[in-house]
């Protein structure tokens, strides 16, 4: 039989992978990029574009540029979360006949999974670029919080996709598979923190020694689903806007190209100053006025990305506390703890998760790929490639 592929369909990002002898691959996309944005443009040619290429259009065609769309998936219209929702993003996001959340987009209703199917065609053509074959069955991730009308609306995506979906498993479960926990003998107890691009999750699980065979229990989830490192980028473009304003007196929220540029630089920098402890953003020609065309010039420092970012970190050990209290336990009786999504790259939230648990977090596996790659993991198991 063929190879079944492992994707995490993500908030802001999506990613697959798959088994290759015993090894997972994390397979990069036609723009040569190991992760895919989880974005979809509808042009007015009446084209669909996924992934970078609608991002880079977001700003630029806000009504027809479907972002996020996870947070709607299997949910009523009168969900929280939705309604919090609608207040936030620039498409539209109606009320279904049978009452769920879809978007509208030129008039035509949407169904959420329809939209993510869009994603997993891309991730399935990835897929099937690389190993040049047909790939039609797939394991696909969700947060351990999705209730049964969430899980089955993602395999309706698969289904739209062309996916035969064998199992949807929990991104928690995924990334410890990822890093190899079912390996380790005896019973563990594991915290996974998961600050992703659009939501911060935080599970607690217990792996279990039953006679030879792991076996994996959510004890307690917890997160924010509006806390991620877009907001990062957020706080950010926010900075940089009122530094230029103070400089050239021109307030570029109105330029929608240039707030675009100034999205792009700053998640740019933001990732730069992971590594560096400076950066500069140099935007030139971003915006004009009458005595002629103006640049933005910024340095920035990781302490001043700090500053601005701190309250946010804070934000996520909240859902910790709470989740532990849930699961029945203390700080001292987690094993591991394991960082997923691509935020937890940034020191500050190393050093905070670092301070929270009195140890240090595991950072062998690439925290934009680990859900991934636990997926393709349990993929070749169902598919008898590993016992």
């Amino acid at each position: 039989m063929g190879k079944i592929i492992g994707i995490d369909l993500g908030t802001t990002n999506s990613c697959v992978a798959v088994l290759e002898g015993d090894k997972p691959k994390v397979i990069e996309n036609a723009e040569g990029a190991r992760t895919t944005p989880s974005v979809v443009a509808y042009t007015e040619e009446g084209e669909i574009l996924v992934g970078q290429s609608a991002k880079r259009q977001a700003v630029t065609n806000p009504h027809n540029t479907v972002y996020a769309v996870k947070r709607l998936i299997g949910r009523r219209f009168e969900d929280d979360v939705v309604q919090k929702d609608i207040k936030m993003v620039p498409y539209k996001i109606v009320k279904a006949d049978n009452g769920d959340a879809w978007v509208e987009i030129k008039g035509d209703s949407k169904a959420a999974p329809q939209v993510s199917a869009e994603v997993l065609k891309k991730m399935k053509k990835t897929a099937e670029d690389y190993l040049g074959e047909t790939i039609s069955e797939a394991v696909i991730t969700v947060p351990a919080y999705f209730n049964d009308s969430q899980r089955q609306a993602t395999k309706d995506a698969g289904r739209i996709a062309g996916l035969d979906v064998k199992r949807i498993i929990n991104e928690p479960t995924a990334a410890a598979l990822a890093y190899g926990i079912d390996k380790t003998p005896g019973d563990s107890v594991v915290a996974v923190y998961d600050l992703g691009g659009g939501t911060f999750d935080i599970s607690i699980i217990e792996i279990a020694d039953v006679d030879g065979e792991k076996q994996f229990e959510v004890l307690a989830t917890n997160g924010d689903t509006f806390l991620g490192g877009e907001d990062f980028d957020m706080r950010l473009i926010e900075y940089l806007s009122a530094e230029f304003k103070t400089d050239s007196g021109i307030d570029i929220h109105g330029d929608p190209l240039a707030m675009q540029r100034l999205k792009e630089a700053a998640e740019k920098a933001k990732i730069e100053l992971s590594s560096s402890s400076q950066t500069e953003v140099n935007l030139p020609y971003i915006t004009a006025d009458a005595t002629g065309p103006k640049h933005l010039v910024v340095k920035l420092t990781r302490a001043k990305l700090e500053s601005l970012v701190e309250e946010l970190v804070e934000r996520s050990l909240a859902p910790l506390k709470v989740a532990l209290k849930d699961a029945g336990k203390s700080t001292s009786e987690i094993d591991e703890i394991i960082l997923v999504g691509g935020q937890t790259r940034m020191p500050l939230v190393q050093e905070k998760v670092t301070a929270f648990f009195g140890k240090e977090p595991r950072k062998d596996v690439n925290p934009d790929e680990a859900v991934a790659v636990g997926a393709a993991l349990q993929g070749a198991v169902l598919s008898g490639d590993v016992t």
